[in-house]
């Protein structure tokens, strides 16, 4: 299921979820994963509370993900994907691609044409909004 959202709608989604994982890949083959809060002023996504690594990850590797988890059991988490940049005190990442996603129900059921069966909701950016 597809369904067009605004940033101002993707801003929301945010709200709703308590804090995020910033997940940033330097130049070690591993992630580096801390939890953080997180807010949406004018287009760009905050995350004010990152640390040393994260901010050096950044700086060799500027793709970023965002994962909120579920708030409640059963419900969606959050994934966004973007490109973070730094300023003195946080990181501010510009969203390209976010979805709600949640596992499919039991049992799983079979991929057609290569379709996610899971729950997944896009939520699509638009830029310049």
């Amino acid at each position: 299921m597809s369904i067009e959202v605004s940033i101002p709608e993707l801003a929301a989604a945010l709200r709703r979820h308590p804090f995020v994982y910033l997940v940033a890949v330097g130049d070690q083959p591993r992630a580096h994963v801390v939890a953080s809060s997180a807010r949406m002023t004018d287009g760009v996504i905050v995350v004010a509370d990152a640390g040393r690594r994260s901010r050096n990850s950044v700086m060799v590797n500027p793709l970023v993900m965002l994962l909120a988890p579920p708030f409640e059991p059963g419900g969606y988490s959050l994934i966004i994907d973007g490109t973070a940049e730094l300023t003195v005190d946080s990181v501010l990442v510009s969203p390209s691609r976010a979805v709600l996603h949640r596992p499919a129900p039991e049992p799983v059921p079979v991929a057609v044409d290569g379709e996610c069966v899971a729950d997944c909701v896009k939520i699509p950016v638009e830029q310049g909004t």
